[in-house]
């Protein structure tokens, strides 16, 4: 049965994002300044087995700006028609990234504390991952990975320099959120591709969700005190949205008990009109319906014709 939600889809339509707080954007602009300004050396730990024999697949590690180590994979096809930074959610990944965009070398670099990168210091379980560095925005994990995605990016493209002709930045549920603060503040992305987002600011402070679960978590210590606000307002995909300036593909959906939808819609009505491709899901954490079965196939084909255009143009 399909999840409901207490909000329409016009009344979705109309949430509007958080404005950027004062510093917002100084404070992002910073993060990554320091991400491209980061002498990061990483190591190339081997090449793993590929289902396909077009497809080679690494394994990469590499020290991040405060030394938490950070592990990523690196897909490469036979023939490449540009690059895909690939941010994910709490879902560990465990596999490399074969499938995840045929024809683009894929990079996908395991969230700080997560998948490849666990480490002694950062929590791997969901809901303490999530408030890990609530002290301030800068030590925050989520600002992490963000910094982690650009250094990421750095690799990708200095493994292989032909991906930088057209990058696309993308992800979904965290990974959605987190993508959507890499997008605005970085040139080297041409696209975006944003699916179900959280960190969609304020708005989610006022929408219980599952207890135990990251953004349930995140919730209550924001609202243990003001000073705990400021993450909210700093780590604020919805802010960071009024930001894009590539075109971006965002798909938020009506219905959804992990990532409320006000949140995610409060992301997308926030990416300027102009750069705007919204796509609206029935069910977003949870088994497709018939139309998102059919609207996939949609997005798949504008995919196809929107990644692919400035590598066929340059």
């Amino acid at each position: 049965m399909m999840e409901t939600t207490s909000f329409s889809k016009e009344e979705l339509l109309q949430i509007k994002g958080d404005t950027p707080v004062a510093g917002f954007e100084e404070f992002w602009r910073a993060q990554y300044a320091a991400a491209r300004a980061w002498k990061c050396s990483y190591t190339v730990e081997g090449e793993l087995w590929s289902p396909s024999p077009d497809c080679r697949i690494y394994r990469i590690r590499f020290n991040s700006i405060d030394g938490i180590p950070i592990g990523m994979w690196l897909a490469r096809p036979r023939e490449s028609t540009g690059g895909l930074l690939s941010a994910h959610g709490y879902g560990h990944p465990t596999i490399p990234p074969v499938a995840a965009s045929p024809g683009r070398t894929v990079a996908v670099p395991c969230v700080r504390g997560l998948g490849l990168s666990q480490c002694k210091e950062i929590p791997w379980q969901k809901d303490a991952h999530a408030v890990y560095g609530f002290d301030s925005p800068e030590h925050y994990v989520i600002t992490g990975g963000v910094r982690d995605l650009w250094i990421a990016l750095t690799i990708m493209i200095d493994m292989f320099p032909d991906t930088a002709e057209n990058i696309v930045c993308g992800g979904g549920s965290l990974g959605g959120g987190m993508s959507t603060m890499s997008i605005p503040w970085d040139d080297r992305i041409h696209y975006g591709d944003v699916n179900i987002p959280t960190l969609g600011g304020r708005i989610l402070l006022e929408h219980p969700v599952a207890p135990g679960s990251p953004g349930e978590a995140r919730r209550l210590k924001a609202l243990e005190s003001p000073e705990n606000l400021r993450i909210i307002d700093f780590c604020n995909a919805a802010a960071a949205a009024r930001f894009i300036r590539v075109p971006t593909i965002v798909t938020p959906a009506l219905s959804d008990k992990v990532v409320p939808p006000p949140g995610q819609f409060a992301i997308a009505n926030s990416i300027p009109e102009k750069y705007r491709i919204m796509r609206i899901r029935e069910v977003g954490h949870g088994p497709p319906s018939e139309a998102d079965k059919a609207m996939e196939k949609e997005i798949a084909e504008l995919r196809a014709r929107l990644f692919v255009s400035r590598r066929k143009n340059a």
